[in-house]
C-alpha cells in the first residue's frame, strides 16, 4: 500500500490517456486474496473496502488513481445498473445484500503507469440461528475477572459518529441498561462484563441502526464467548542443589536446579543460571560451561521446572566462581548459591587401598585358621597314648 502511495504521488502531474490506461491494464498484478473473509446476514447492509486503499490515504490518493470493481474477475464491472450498490470513497456498498451476492470481488486501482488487484471473498448466509457457527466472531474472557466484548467491522458505519448506540443480546435476550452484569459503554462498540462466570459462555448479538435515504437498516455482529480459566500462579521454591559440590578436575558436572511449584502454571516462571552475577553465557563465552534444557514435569501433581548447569569439563577457574540459580514469577523472587570445590585425594586412594586391606584380612585368617588346627592335632596325640599305658600297668608282675 505504501508502495502504491508512492507511485501515484510521483505521477501526480500526469493525466490519465486512453492509451496508457490500456497498457497498465495488460500488465495489471494479481497481489492474491485478501486475508480476510467477509460474512454477513441477508438483508442488511454490507460495505467492502478495497484493500490496496486504506480510509486514511484515499483522500490524498484518489484524484491519481481509477478504482473499478469486478464480480469473479469477469470483466463485468459492479455496480453496474444494480441500483442496491454503488461504489464511493474506495467502498463498495451492498444496501441490502442477498444471498446471491455471494462471490468474490476484486478490487483494481490504476494509474498511468501502476496497476494492480487485489480480490475479496463476500458470504452471505440466511439470517437464522443454523449459520452462527458461520457468522460468529470468537471472543474469549478470563474467569472471574472483568473483561470487554467488542462489536466488530463497523467502522465503515460509525465513522465520523459520536452517537454510536449499539443494542445487545445474549440468546435473544435483550441485556438493558439496568443489568448488574452487563455494561454497554455508551458512545463505544464495547459491552462490559463484570466478574465473567463460567455460564456467560455463549452467543452475543450487537445490532447497530444505520439510516439510507431515510429508511433504517439493521447491522448484526454475531460473537462466540469462550471462557478460560485464570491461570494459578504459586511463589516458586529452590530445593536444589546443595551449597557445595565436590568434583574432580577434567570431569564432566551437571548441577540441576530443581524449582517447586505446587499447582502453578510453569509457563509464568523464569528460570536461570549466574557466575558471579553474570549471565552463563557472558560468563564462558567459549561455551564450556553451558545452561541445559529446561524442563517441566509433575509428580504427585505437583509441578517442577529445572535447568541445569553443565561443566564440560571442570577446571580450576570453576572453582572461584560464584554460581547461583535465580527464579522469578509475578509472585516471588529467589535465589540459591552453589560453589564447585575440589574432590579430596584421599578419597580416591581409600578406594585403592581397600582391596589390599581386604586381602591382607583374608590371608590373615587363613593363616590363623591353620595354626589353631595345627595346635588341636597335637593334643589329640597324646589322648590315644593314655589308655595303651594303662592297660600295660594292668599286667601283674
Amino acid at each position: 500500500m505504501f508502495r502504491l502511495y508512492v507511485l501515484v504521488m510521483g505521477v501526480s502531474a500526469f493525466t490519465l490517456q486512453p492509451a496508457a490506461h490500456t497498457g497498465a491494464a495488460r500488465s495489471c498484478r494479481f497481489r492474491g486474496r485478501h486475508y480476510k473473509r467477509e460474512f454477513r446476514l441477508e438483508g442488511e447492509p454490507v460495505a467492502l473496502r478495497c484493500p490496496q486503499v486504506p480510509y486514511r490515504l484515499w483522500a490524498s490518493v484518489s484524484p491519481h488513481i481509477n478504482l473499478t470493481w469486478h464480480k469473479n474477475d469477469s470483466a463485468r464491472m459492479v455496480p453496474g445498473e444494480e441500483t442496491r450498490m454503488w461504489a464511493q470513497d474506495g467502498v463498495l456498498w451492498l444496501l441490502p445484500a442477498l444471498q446471491e451476492d455471494s462471490g468474490t470481488y476484486v478490487c483494481t486501482t490504476r494509474n498511468a503507469s501502476y496497476c494492480d488487484k487485489v480480490s475479496i471473498e463476500l458470504r452471505v448466509f440466511e439470517n437464522t440461528d443454523a449459520s452462527l457457527p458461520f457468522i460468529s466472531y470468537p471472543q474469549i474472557l478470563t474467569l472471574s475477572t472483568s473483561g470487554v466484548l467488542v462489536c466488530p467491522d463497523l467502522s465503515e458505519f460509525t465513522r465520523d459518529k459520536t452517537d454510536v448506540k449499539i443494542q445487545w443480546y445474549k440468546d435473544s435476550l435483550l441485556l438493558d441498561k439496568d443489568n448488574e452484569k452487563f455494561l454497554s459503554v455508551r458512545g463505544t462498540t464495547h459491552l462490559l462484563v463484570h466478574d465473567v462466570a463460567l455460564e456467560d459462555a455463549g452467543y452475543y448479538r450487537c445490532v447497530l441502526t444505520f439510516a439510507h435515504e431515510g429508511q433504517q437498516y439493521n447491522i448484526t455482529r454475531s460473537i462466540e464467548l469462550r471462557i478460560k480459566k485464570k491461570k494459578e500462579e504459586t511463589i516458586p521454591v529452590i530445593i536444589s542443589p546443595l551449597k557445595t559440590i565436590s568434583a574432580s578436575l577434567g570431569s564432566r558436572l551437571t548441577i540441576p536446579c530443581k524449582v517447586f511449584l505446587g499447582t502453578g502454571t510453569p509457563l509464568t516462571t523464569m528460570l536461570w543460571w549466574t557466575a558471579n552475577d553474570t549471565h552463563i553465557e557472558s560468563a564462558y563465552p567459549g561455551g564450556r560451561v553451558t545452561e541445559g534444557l529446561r524442563q517441566e514435569y509433575s509428580e504427585n501433581n505437583e509441578n517442577y521446572i529445572e535447568v541445569p548447569l553443565i561443566f564440560d569439563p571442570v577446571t580450576r577457574e570453576d572453582l572461584n566462581m560464584d554460581f547461583k540459580c535465580v527464579v522469578r514469577n509475578t509472585l516471588g523472587f529467589q535465589t540459591l548459591r552453589t560453589t564447585v570445590k575440589e574432590a579430596s585425594s584421599t578419597f580416591s586412594w581409600g578406594i585403592v587401598l581397600a582391596p589390599l586391606a581386604l586381602a591382607f584380612l583374608v590371608l590373615g585368617g587363613i593363616w590363623m585358621h591353620r595354626r589353631c588346627k595345627h595346635r588341636t592335632g597335637k593334643a589329640d596325640g597324646l589322648t590315644v597314648l593314655r589308655p595303651r599305658h594303662q592297660d600295660f600297668q594292668s599286667y601283674p608282675k
